[in-house]
């Protein structure tokens, strides 16, 4: 898996700004370019009420819509083996929940990217990003079985909805888009909800290592 150099590292900073867990992970240049772009623009027109435009986004509206979307996506990928192989049958339950509202939050963050101006592409594929479920994720899960395989989704789910929501909180804080807190808000009461539920499933207590 590719690992961020230190310019990626250093265009992650800059694009997210005060999203203070993300500053050890890679970003591809092409996310600073669409920050810059998305700056100076207006992000969407008026309503039909005849209200003002949304404020143009900022980098750390930017930075937050362009991870939270990739992070969704990755984590509906292990959410959907769960559903289907988790030996715990409220785990598997559990999954198809989550992954049914992480779908939901999809549906609002990609038209929040195009509100923005931005593609709708990974800007940070083949990154190790925190919180993200990777291929290498993806790739252990498909060879566990049974209590092993459960504790991996347990784990990777867990640090997927720790991290989103720390990130979120701290869009609802320095975001300049009120579109974009309203959404970043939303997600993070979904996040503490599921992992409340989370942590009352059988082995989820004691994270491995």
């Amino acid at each position: 898996m590719n690992l961020p150099s230190p310019l990626h590292r250093a265009t992650v900073l800059g694009l997210l700004g005060t999203l203070v867990l993300i500053g050890t992970a890679g970003c591809s240049p092409a996310a600073d370019s669409a920050s810059r772009t998305a700056e100076v623009r207006t992000s969407a027109p008026p309503s039909a009420t005849g209200s003002a435009a949304p404020t143009p986004a900022t980098a750390t509206d930017v930075g937050w819509v362009q991870l939270m979307a990739p992070m969704n996506q990755q984590a509906v990928k292990l959410l959907t083996l769960a559903a289907e192989r988790a030996a715990e049958p409220r785990l598997r339950a559990f999954a198809v929940r989550l992954s049914s509202g992480h779908e939901a939050e999809l549906d609002r963050l990609r038209p929040l990217l195009t509100r923005m101006g931005l593609p709708l592409t990974d800007v940070h594929a083949g990154h190790d990003m925190p919180g993200m479920v990777t291929e290498r994720d993806l790739k252990a899960a498909r060879a566990a079985e049974g209590p092993a395989f459960d504790r991996l989704v347990v784990v990777r789910i867990r640090d997927h909805l720790r991290q989103s929501a720390q990130v979120s909180r701290s869009e609802i804080t320095a975001g300049g888009r009120a579109d974009s807190r309203e959404l970043a808000a939303a997600l993070v009461t979904a996040r503490e909800a599921s992992l409340t539920e989370l942590e009352r499933l059988p082995g989820a207590v004691r994270p491995l290592g």
